[in-house]
């Protein structure tokens, strides 16, 4: 996997523990992982990042599936 195909975002957990999502591009699919059995509570800059690495994953898929 290449490095442009994984993205991390950091977030909180409900506790206030730092965490991060995980975007990544698996078999012409965008996969969200978040932490385990946990809530994301996303900063509203972290939303912008999480939409900006969801909006590359996709142009990632679309490059791949041409």
């Amino acid at each position: 996997m290449a490095a442009r195909d994984e993205w991390s975002i950091s977030c909180r957990d409900l506790a206030g523990r730092r965490r991060d999502l995980t975007v990544f591009v698996s078999s012409g699919r965008v996969v969200l992982v978040a932490p385990p059995g946990e809530a994301a509570v996303l900063e509203p800059l972290d939303v912008g990042r999480l939409r900006a690495a969801l909006r590359d994953a996709v142009v990632v898929v679309g490059e791949r599936s041409q």
